[in-house]
């Protein structure tokens, strides 16, 4: 597969709800909407986002369709659902778009998720099957070799494991948070070969709110370091920028169908011309500079320690520089 490269990212998958009022609207039920920030009626897109250096777009959608609908063989005829859609959780369709994008002739190395997608073993699994790797979040209470991963990261790891890192550029500047991370038990390969890439737990905590932790699972080659992981695991906020872009600028948001092709005719259009206005703020960017951008290489540094936690070389404030 050739040494991989971070900023060639698949982020996938996250979901976005599109609030709807009736209960006509292909799979409108009342869910939990992140957006709204409370149980509202709406539909529940997910969403594949392609991400490298250059940019990043919307390349995949899927519509959820509830049990309400899919139990329901009436109603989904009413909104043209076809008859062979059955009931699919959102990791099942997650696992579908990844499944499509690795048969497609985008080149990606890497996936990212969020913890509702990142704590199921099997969508993990799944990703390592492809020979693909992986940062995804997971929640504090996801156990890891026996104890939860917060109580691991508190009870086990020593001061100098954490490191001043930054997990990409934002709005602002760089996004620079503390990170620890250790290296989880080799990844033993089906066919007896030796092992080309090792398991990795991960935390990420606020510099300025401590006690604001967010945890991740990795699956990365086996030079990769805690930077590396730390940058691609930032690349996970990327789909978010895409929401808000196209939904600002393409209108994804903003329509009023109800039946299912009439969703996916809409969603695809949208995220086309979301696609070629990144495309093209791409092509501005490499005019303005004058010169074709060049990806970030890929760091090949070797483990810093010997031992599990990646403890941070020389003294401590060598570790607090970005």
């Amino acid at each position: 597969m050739g040494k991989p490269t971070p900023e060639k990212v698949h982020g996938v998958p996250s979901p976005t709800q599109l609030i709807k009022k009736g209960e006509t609207s292909a799979g409108v039920q009342r869910q939990y909407s992140g957006t709204a920030g409370r149980t509202e009626n709406c539909q529940i897109g997910v969403f594949a986002a392609y991400a490298t250096g250059r940019g990043h777009a919307l390349v995949d959608r899927e519509l959820y369709l509830p049990r309400s609908w899919t139990d329901r063989v009436d109603r989904c005829r009413a909104a043209h659902v076809p008859d062979h859609r059955v009931f699919a959780t959102k990791g099942d369709l997650a696992r579908d778009m990844i499944r499509r994008a690795h048969d497609s002739p985008l080149r990606f190395s890497w996936v990212t998720a969020d913890a509702a997608y990142g704590q199921d073993s099997r969508f993990r699994r799944f990703i390592e099957d492809l020979q693909l790797h992986y940062v995804v979040a997971v929640p504090k209470s996801q156990q890891v070799h026996g104890p939860r991963i917060e109580d691991r990261f508190r009870r086990e790891a020593p001061p100098e494991a954490w490191q001043r890192l930054s997990a990409g550029p934002g709005a602002k500047g760089e996004r620079v948070y503390d990170w620890a991370g250790a290296l989880l038990p080799v990844v033993q390969e089906r066919d007896g070969d030796e092992p080309t890439r090792r398991r990795w737990m991960l935390a990420r905590r606020s510099i300025s709110n401590p006690d604001d932790v967010a945890y991740f699972l990795a699956s990365a080659p086996l030079d990769a370091t805690l930077a590396d992981l730390a940058r691609i695991a930032g690349c996970r906020w990327k789909i978010e920028e895409c929401f808000q872009s196209a939904k600002n600028e393409c209108g994804l948001d903003e329509y009023e169908v109800r039946r299912y092709t009439s969703w996916y005719r809409h969603i695809t259009l949208a995220m086309l011309a979301h696609a070629f206005l990144a495309a093209m703020a791409a092509l501005e960017r490499e005019k303005g500079a004058g010169t074709t951008t060049r990806p970030t290489s890929w760091t090949s540094h070797r483990p810093r320690s010997a031992v599990s936690w990646q403890l941070a070389p020389g003294p401590r404030t060598a570790a607090t520089t970005p």
